[in-house]
């Protein structure tokens, strides 16, 4: 393994929860170009799933997915003691208030509204991977 190899593979790991393979593009793109790792599943109940494998430094979860939503899956993770520590962010098309408060309510620490721009999305994640590493120091 080379010394980059090496780098690369400390990087935050940020798991994506998103149904829509454009919106997913988006995102890895982003966050990779800025040096985090990703991966990627397309509904709530492989998220949790996901989670517990890979325990990831942050996770983007969409609201509306087939199958499990993104509340309940929220709700998962944050019921879980393996997995109640990783930060949650919701990223939905639901705009309103009531939705940015439920969401919080389910566990989330942040609500990003699509479309989110690479700049806000690149923000978000950087303050949720420090304040979980302050969390863990």
């Amino acid at each position: 393994m080379t010394s980059v190899q090496g780098e690369a593979a400390k990087a935050p790991l940020v798991l994506i929860v998103e149904d829509s393979a454009t919106e997913t593009h988006v995102y890895k793109t982003t966050l990779q170009a800025a040096g985090y790792r990703t991966v990627a599943v397309a509904d709530g109940g492989l998220a949790v799933q996901a989670a517990l494998k890979f325990s990831p430094a942050v996770i983007l979860m969409d609201v509306v997915m087939p199958k499990v939503n993104g509340f309940k899956a929220t709700r998962d993770l944050r019921r879980n003691p393996a997995t109640s520590h990783i930060p949650v962010v919701m990223i939905s098309s639901k705009e309103g208030a009531s939705d940015r408060a439920w969401g919080i309510r389910q566990g989330a620490r942040d609500y990003l509204v699509k479309p989110v721009a690479s700049k806000a999305l690149l923000r978000c994640v950087r303050e949720q991977v420090g304040a979980a590493a302050g969390a863990n120091a």
